[in-house]
């Protein structure tokens, strides 16, 4: 969408891996790379109104993350498998963070980068939290947006935070009942989904642009899609939850200038001590102590844009 990203590039980097991957993304800017990672259930679109500031600074990179947007959506199953009923699979490894952390370095090498700064919202902030422990020598720098740990939310789960992120548990429930429940009313479902997680229901334009809406909805409507989100979720319960518990286990914690922002007005603020939880996977002085809870909901880059580059500016100068 170019009048989204005014003087953006398009492109298609193939992943080596098995199978293989194809990730979408786009590309402006001179000076230090830095990597955006979009969260669920949306695509590079989300940074739309801090991508082309932050490209007056940096060479910005904006990826769709395998399973989203126009990047491969790899699975375990047969296409035919949407309309049968086989058994779970327990197998969730194509959709780990370890797999879409991996995506990105391979990108960012293929776009002329061994070391990047990374900015990742939601999901993408999981993402970049594996890049920082698995990948530490091709990251600078790394801030992420509205999220604890996957695991310490995991840990701390209550009636309060199941109601609130009610999605987390919808979505890792056997296939293939969300994904037909999700594909038998994709509107409705994105409405609950998106709109109430911003506070916006009824009022969506009030935060989410109509272009950059239209690009979300395609994704409800859409069977592997779907499939692929549902699968980022039960890998998040699953093999992610595995992974963190054994690199704490084994001292493997983030080293890089780590930074973290949450809204003000949703769950990370109302039901946990935020910087406190990323201390437990930091090590020493990692943290950027300047993190903070900001004025708004989930969607830090569409509710608060100009608050963000604030703090993306002088965070990654440095």
């Amino acid at each position: 969408m170019a009048s989204l990203f005014p003087n953006f590039t398009a492109f298609d980097e193939p992943i080596s891996s098995s199978p293989s991957v194809t990730i979408h993304g786009i590309r402006s800017g001179t000076g230090p790379p830095l990597l955006l990672l979009h969260g669920y259930p949306q695509t590079h679109h989300i940074w739309h109104k801090v991508a082309p500031s932050l490209a007056t600074h940096y060479t910005v990179i904006a990826i769709d993350l395998r399973g989203y947007g126009a990047s491969s959506k790899p699975s375990l199953r047969s296409s035919s498998a949407m309309t049968s009923t086989p058994s779970d699979s327990d197998d969730h490894s194509l959709y780990t963070k370890s797999a879409m952390a991996s995506d990105c370095v391979a990108v960012m090498k293929a776009q002329g980068f061994s070391k990047f700064n990374v900015l990742g919202h939601d999901r993408g902030g999981r993402v970049a939290h594996k890049l920082a422990v698995d990948h530490s020598s091709s990251v600078e720098r790394v801030m992420v947006l509205d999220i604890c740990p996957t695991l310490a939310m995991f840990n701390a789960t209550d009636k309060a935070f199941a109601q609130a992120y009610w999605h987390w548990f919808f979505l890792i429930q056997p296939f293939p009942f969300p994904e037909k429940t999700i594909l038998a009313a994709p509107e409705a479902f994105a409405e609950k989904q998106m709109a109430a997680m911003a506070g916006v229901l009824g009022d969506r334009e009030a935060v989410f642009a109509p272009e950059a809406w239209a690009e979300y909805g395609k994704m409800f409507r859409d069977a592997d899609t779907v499939h692929a989100m549902c699968e980022d979720y039960r890998a998040a319960a699953k093999e992610d939850c595995e992974a963190q518990r054994e690199d704490l286990e084994e001292g493997r914690m983030i080293e890089c200038p780590f930074k973290v922002l949450w809204g003000a007005k949703g769950v990370c603020e109302k039901m946990f001590d935020t910087k406190k939880e990323w201390r437990k996977v930091c090590k020493e002085a990692a943290l950027d102590e300047s993190s903070q809870a900001v004025p708004c909901g989930h969607y830090i880059p569409e509710e608060q844009p100009e608050t963000l580059l604030e703090h993306a500016l002088e965070f990654f100068k440095r």
